[in-house]
């Protein structure tokens, strides 16, 4: 397999702010076998989706394993961003960036930056159980914006302090506006736009940020993404890449005269 090698001893977060464009996908199987696969694939981090996926925290710890073990980062979309309790856990398991979604305004915004900065146990998988003592400053802060009204207040959401990354999402704007599973809606291109405008446009954080970051779709180009200032982009779930693969199979196979 012929593939541009990662620097696998940088961070997450310090590839993001020495300019690189990191590319995953999204982990809804919790299956640490398909996190490995993910991983010696050579994507640059894996989602382990904890909104959308049917696992919780003790299904997620296994695939943290197999992503260390194959020195892939593991960022965590947790499934409420009201309370400390998904954040905090998240960050203990080792996570390198944390997803917080249905982000609406600063308020909540700056709440979610409060739920990483509690002291990580030294007996965390985090801090290596007590060998490291500086984890947090790795710890990737990414708010999700997905309504009409979080568009509204995108820069606000992006000035607050910790927060490294706006997350912006197609599909789920286009649920919030109720035309869902169509991103390619004028009125939903339109949102996409202003958060794009408004984050690139507001002034830079120590570090670089805030930075840009896209659930982008198969109808999206990898060029659109770097032109548009991106610098995480997530275009594939496992669930649909295994899904694609297997429709495939079974075509090839019954498409073909066996007599």
């Amino acid at each position: 397999m012929d593939t541009a090698k990662r620097n696998t001893s940088a961070t997450l977060k310090s590839r993001i702010q020495n300019g690189d464009v990191v590319y995953g996908m999204s982990l809804l199987t919790f299956s640490p076998t398909v996190a490995e696969i993910a991983a010696l694939a050579d994507f640059d981090f894996v989602l382990i989706d904890m909104e959308h996926g049917h696992g919780g925290l003790p299904e997620a710890l296994p695939c943290l394993h197999a992503l260390a073990a194959a020195k892939t980062p593991a960022v965590i979309r947790v499934p409420d961003s009201s309370s400390s309790f998904w954040a905090r856990k998240a960050i203990d398991l080792g996570a390198q960036g944390i997803v917080f979604p249905m982000i609406q305004d600063p308020q909540s915004a700056a709440k979610a930056v409060s739920f990483c900065r509690s002291p990580v146990s030294p007996a965390a998988r985090a801090s290596r159980f007590g060998l490291d003592g500086h984890c947090q400053k790795d710890l990737l802060i990414i708010c999700q914006v997905e309504s009409p009204e979080a568009v509204e207040c995108a820069e606000e959401i992006a000035a607050v302090e910790g927060v490294d990354m706006i997350m912006v999402g197609p599909l789920d704007l286009s649920a919030g506006i109720g035309c869902l599973r169509n991103p390619k809606d004028e009125r939903v291109m339109e949102m996409v736009d202003r958060v794009e405008k408004k984050v690139l446009g507001a002034p830079r954080k120590e570090g670089g940020g805030p930075f840009l970051g896209r659930f982008g779709t198969a109808l999206d180009s990898p060029e659109a993404f770097r032109d548009r200032g991106y610098r995480l982009v997530r275009v594939n779930l496992d669930v649909t890449l295994f899904r694609n693969a297997c429709i495939q199979d079974v075509i090839n196979f019954k498409s073909t005269k066996l007599c």
